[in-house]
């Protein structure tokens, strides 16, 4: 048997919900507010109703000391409850609402009071100010209690002081004004209070739409999490406000865009510059796994719009998986031409067994010399020109792939390479992309021919590609040069668009170009110019002489004028009908 769950227990405290949190502190702000400001307003307004009362006892005390008629019946009477100074201040007293008006001699006599029986007596109050020829203004407690008064010197008709009048508001019509204005004020602020708690009720459920109605702990353990993830992952993100600024920009992003922290708040075009991928962060191009370069990085990035009219974008670094494409394609290359080379070695077997069988032994002697002579100039030719030995195997494995495509691979006379390159394996990836690149512009058409320059200028080396295919439209000449920008069908390991803008960010890294052009007769011709290409030439005491192209000798065949042949043309086969080991005459030069 289960045990009995233990009884919830009351909790008290704050409400675990934002809009809950949020709506109560407002709230309790809003009364506190309420509360200072009516406590704030009646602290001044007891004193103020004072001075009122003050004022208004001085004012009537005044206007009672002005009466000159006061002044000689003091002068000219005795003080008693009818006299003549007694029924004056009574009529003033009844038509200014005072309590009491008092009217003295030198003495503090009283010759005026509310109550008859005070007349004669000495005032409770010190009137020596009022005697000396001030206005005086006090609260004070006499013989009818706590009143407001004023009191003014009585003067007569030569200005000499012969007594004093004073004048009392009752305090408690000072008081009742105060608790009069009191529920009208707690009216005032229970409105100012109602109206606050509405707005606070609003913000609050604007707060709680925002917040998708969570608690504060909930924020934090999100934003807690948040920062581990976009910290943690291997993806790029990138996070845009509205104005298209960047607003985060995780350490994977960071380190695959070269950007530092000094980039938040910065736009796209001033943080990474004008170029692809910035037009694709931004959403100018739109799509998904969108193929961009960066440095020597190549990304696949995918954009996301949020609700704020910003948008958060993902990154992948597919560099390595790129150069896993390219040597697979260089793999299968190097098949097509291992293929080939059985496929011409297989021919060639055949064609000698046939003159063995035919009995025509020194045909078959020949047919042999030819064939070890044909390897022998395809390797020379190309070293002759060629020699850095990672760009002469390159040439030569191409030639081999372009005669099984029934392509005719030529290295022009022009082309002369020393082995001092600084970077050769970024020689490499531009002539093997430019290579197959025009291999595929031709390949399947008559005629079909690649012709490859490399030749030097100092320490600047200049490669030329020219083929005999359809040529690129002069309004595609730089587009060709974009990211993920191609006519081709993608490979099934990946995306194409990625070599030639790999070539011109090669060429541009060292201060160089590339660009394209026309070539005579049709087709494209593509010009990479790479300055500090070289290194410098050693000195001609340290320099090994090169070989003589022109010397005879049986290892050493004179090669032919106008282009050659880096290997043998397709087999009849591969080329179709007619094609010979030799170029027509129409070929002979571009």
């Amino acid at each position: 048997m289960s045990p009995t769950p233990p009884a919830r227990r009351l909790r008290l405290g704050l409400p675990r919900r934002v809009f809950s949190q949020v709506l109560l502190m407002q709230v309790a702000i809003a009364a506190g507010v309420a509360v200072l400001a009516t406590g704030l307003f009646l602290a001044p307004l007891s004193a103020q109703l004072d001075d009122q009362a003050m004022r208004r006892a001085l004012a009537i005390a005044q206007t009672t000391a002005a009466q000159p008629q006061i002044a000689d019946d003091l002068r000219t009477t005795r003080p008693s409850a009818a006299g003549p100074v007694q029924a004056e201040a009574e009529r003033i007293r009844t038509a200014s609402g005072a309590e009491y008006i008092v009217v003295m001699d030198m003495q503090g006599i009283r010759w005026s009071h509310t109550d008859p029986s005070e007349i004669g007596r000495e005032v409770s109050t010190d009137p020596r100010q009022a005697l000396r020829g001030k206005d005086v203004m006090e609260i004070d407690t006499g013989t009818l209690g706590r009143s407001a008064r004023g009191k003014v010197p009585l003067r007569d008709a030569d200005g000499k002081i012969i007594g004093a009048v004073s004048v009392g508001i009752k305090y408690d019509s000072v008081r009742a004004r105060l608790i009069d204005a009191i529920p009208g004020l707690f009216a005032y602020a229970g409105g100012a209070m109602a109206v606050g708690a509405l707005a606070a009720y609003l913000i609050s459920r604007r707060v709680q739409r925002q917040t998708r109605d969570l608690a504060f702990s909930d924020i934090s353990a999100l934003l807690a999490e948040r920062e581990a993830m976009l910290h943690g992952i291997r993806e790029g993100v990138v996070a845009l406000d509205g104005a298209g600024r960047v607003r985060l920009l995780n350490d994977e992003a960071q380190r695959l865009l070269g950007l530092g922290s000094e980039a938040i708040g910065q736009s796209l075009d001033d943080a990474l510059g004008p170029g692809r991928t910035t037009d694709v962060l931004a959403g100018r191009v739109t799509g998904t796994d969108l193929l961009t370069v960066r440095g020597q990085r190549v990304l696949i990035a995918n954009r996301m719009p949020t609700d704020d009219g910003g948008a958060v974008a993902t990154l992948r670094d597919r560099t390595e998986l790129e150069q896993l494409g390219r040597e697979l394609d260089s793999t299968r290359g190097l098949i097509d031409a291992l293929r080939a080379q059985d496929h011409e070695h297989a021919n060639r077997m055949h064609t000698l067994l046939g003159l063995l069988e035919l009995e025509m032994y020194d045909d078959a002697v020949d047919f042999v010399g030819e064939v070890v002579c044909d390897h022998k100039v395809t390797a020379e030719q190309v070293t002759e020109k060629v020699h850095d030995p990672l760009l002469a195997a390159l040439l030569v494995g191409k030639a081999t792939v372009a005669a099984e495509r029934g392509v005719a691979l030529w290295i022009s006379d022009r082309t002369l390479l020393p082995d001092r390159l600084v970077d050769p394996r970024g020689l490499v990836t531009v002539v093997g992309n430019l290579v197959d690149n025009a291999l595929d512009a031709v390949a399947g058409k008559p005629h079909a021919r690649v012709e490859v320059e490399l030749r030097t200028e100092g320490r600047t080396a200049v490669l030329r590609v020219l083929d005999t295919g359809p040529g690129i439209p002069q309004e595609q000449r730089e587009l060709v040069f974009t990211d993920g920008w191609t006519t081709k069908k993608p490979p099934a390991h990946g995306k194409r668009g990625i070599g030639l803008p790999l070539v011109r960010r090669l060429a541009e890294r060292q201060g160089g170009s590339a660009r394209v052009t026309e070539a005579d007769g049709g087709g494209a011709e593509f010009t990479v110019v790479l300055p500090e290409a070289l290194t410098e030439p050693l000195p001609e005491a340290l320099a090994e002489p090169l070989p003589d192209e022109t010397a005879g000798g049986e290892d050493s065949p004179v090669p032919a004028p106008g282009p050659r042949l880096v290997r043998q043309s397709p087999s009849p086969e591969a080329a179709g009908p007619g094609a010979t080991d030799t170029p027509d005459a129409g070929e002979e030069s571009r």
